[in-house]
């Protein structure tokens, strides 16, 4: 599987204007198999309640059902349990989407896929969601270019409630 992801990294790269039509064959058994095994036994369970650890007491048969059901176009993802955390430093909280377990497999899945698809086409200073790379890699490139003394001006903006509810 990890050749075959691989190889799509490698024809995305080489080929940037190619498209690649065909990728269901990708979500196998094999992939999902992987995602359950990187999976954190310590997330909380979604609106069904299904462990990593209760799921994985029959996971052949729980992936081939999952497989099966992806290829006919019969699954579905299951509604995201709505929990609120605290803010830190604030009374405020902040809502947290908890998928089912097997939603969290096939995202995990799907990840995989599209990561090797669209990592050759990321700039290397992008540092958002991307896998070995985040947030104290931007703060040290950045510490590195503004020692360069080439900065003439630094724009720092909070985001905060601009892509949904204020909070």
């Amino acid at each position: 599987m990890l050749t075959k992801l691989a190889r799509i990294a490698e024809i995305a790269k080489a080929k940037p204007k190619e498209k690649l039509t065909s990728l269901a064959h990708l979500i196998n058994t094999e992939l999902l198999e992987i995602c359950h095994n990187e999976a954190d036994r310590k997330k909380a369970a979604g609106v069904d309640r299904v462990t990593k650890e209760e799921y994985g007491k029959n996971i052949e048969e729980n992936l081939e059902n999952l497989v099966a059901r992806m290829k006919q176009h019969s699954y579905r993802p299951q509604p995201v349990r709505r929990v609120y955390i605290p803010k830190p430093g604030t009374t405020k909280q902040r809502p947290l989407g908890i998928p089912s377990y097997e939603d969290k497999l096939v995202q995990a899945g799907l990840s995989k896929v599209l990561n090797a698809i669209y990592e050759a086409e990321f700039l290397h200073c992008s540092y958002g969601f991307r896998p070995g790379r985040g947030q104290h890699d931007a703060l040290k490139s950045l510490n590195k270019l503004l020692d360069s003394g080439n900065v003439n001006y630094i724009v720092d903006a909070d985001i905060a409630g601009f892509f949904g509810a204020p909070g």
